[in-house]
């Protein structure tokens, strides 16, 4: 059993799997700080003095001037501000893996379409699209 396990772990889509998640982990990491540290300053500042992370609606009657001071005091709240956070986290993070495949893609060569085959009778080369074989003439389907 425990050779089996052994294969198992160590075939190549197995490897490729982890190291991609342990590379998607990183790279989440870096956009998070990416969007927290230096887009939404920015984006705050245009839209006024202004951190979403800290806007909030608190669900009880009392008023709460942050986040902080409504969770320690216990208050169930509607952390909308977190959530536009994490919204634009995700589309960044979508654009820039759709960027990542579009140009991988790029990059590798498709194999170019067969434009000739092999005649079933004679074993000759023949054009894709042939109904008869040029060298046999035998009927082709």
């Amino acid at each position: 059993m425990l050779k089996e396990f052994k294969d198992f772990a160590m075939r190549g889509n197995v490897l490729d799997m982890a190291v991609g998640i342990i590379i998607g982990a990183a790279f989440g990491k870096i956009i998070t700080s990416f969007v927290e540290d230096v887009m939404m300053p920015p984006l705050g500042r245009l839209m006024g003095p202004v951190d979403f992370s800290n806007r909030f609606i608190s669900i009880s009657t009392a008023h709460y001037d942050t986040l902080a001071a409504a969770k320690a005091a216990g208050v169930p709240t509607l952390n909308y501000g977190t959530f536009l956070n994490n919204v634009i986290n995700f589309l960044i993070v979508a654009f820039a893996v759709f960027f990542l495949v579009r140009s991988v893609n790029r990059w590798t060569k498709k194999p170019a379409a067969p434009t000739a085959k092999d005649c079933p009778q004679c074993a000759m080369s023949i054009p894709i699209q042939a109904k008869r074989c040029g060298h046999c003439t035998s009927q082709l389907a």
